[in-house]
């Protein structure tokens, strides 16, 4: 049958795709419309599948959503710095974050997807599809978290980095001021056991060849050798330690005692930056 200009305007409209591509798939259609948003969907999904194992995802958001309780967070990979501001990308990663924050802990991603989208009529994937559809960028949820209980949480203005805060106890919005030291000095661990151990033997093993090759030091004997790089390891475990940190806001106090000045008891923390 003969596709008239406005069932293509119509296709378009709803899709976002070309007129070309709207046209095409009307016609393969034969004028169904329902049939035509298939094949475009498929059509899409085909150029995802081979695009996927030639782009790179190196760019994204993080999103965060609070819902019943509940903290979802979610890495979103794209392609390009320009969609990470697109409206249907940001919806795209909200949705995905409720919905982690609404439901039991999803084992896959696949199983995640598989859900209904809060602000579209189908699924996450469908959404997902639908974009892509409209963007022609390929998109990857890195890894997503759920948080059930006492939380303060910091998400950076850029969306590329986020920290969460969990707490036995203590006001929140308190807590969101360490979030926020978090995210400006990085720690590595909650305190010198949550440290990676070999980093600390490596840093020690490096303070022992800085002695040795220091003329000053390197006849000394080991006891003092030890006292020394003992002195040198609890500035390192300072630097790397949340709660051994000046805390950023009033230097004068570490991040523990500000903490205990306030009533915050803290379980650990979670920092997320994009790609890391």
């Amino acid at each position: 049958m003969a596709i008239t200009a406005k069932q293509v305007m119509d296709l378009r409209a709803k899709t976002g795709l070309g007129m070309m591509d709207c046209k095409k798939a009307l016609n393969e259609a034969d004028g169904d419309e329902d049939l035509a948003i298939e094949i475009l969907r498929k059509k899409g999904l085909a150029k995802m599948a081979e695009k996927l194992t030639e782009r790179t995802t190196e760019e994204g958001i993080i999103a965060m959503v609070r819902k019943n309780g509940s903290l979802g967070i979610v890495e979103l990979l794209c392609e390009s710095a320009p969609v990470t501001t697109n409206e249907g990308f940001v919806q795209l990663a909200n949705d995905i974050a409720e919905v982690v924050a609404s439901n039991p802990e999803f084992a896959t991603t696949e199983e995640l997807m598989a859900q209904k989208a809060p602000s579209f009529d189908g699924t996450l994937q469908n959404e997902l599809d639908e974009l892509f559809n409209r963007i022609r960028e390929v998109f990857r949820v890195k890894r997503f978290l759920k948080v059930d209980g006492p939380c303060s949480s910091y998400l950076h203005h850029d969306h590329k980095s986020a920290v969460l805060l969990l707490l036995e106890e203590g006001d929140e919005e308190v807590g969101r001021d360490i979030c926020m030291h978090i995210a400006a000095m990085k720690p590595q661990g909650l305190r010198a056991e949550d440290l990676d151990q070999a980093v600390i033997e490596n840093e020690k093993r490096i303070q022992l060849e800085l002695m040795n090759a220091d003329p000053k030091n390197a006849n000394k004997p080991d006891a003092i050798k030890e006292k020394i790089i003992n002195g040198s390891m609890h500035k390192f475990l300072a630097q790397k330690c949340l709660l051994s940190q000046p805390f950023v806001k009033d230097p004068s106090l570490t991040v523990e005692q500000f903490a205990n000045k306030n009533g915050l008891k803290i379980v650990k923390f979670v920092h997320w930056m994009l790609g890391k």
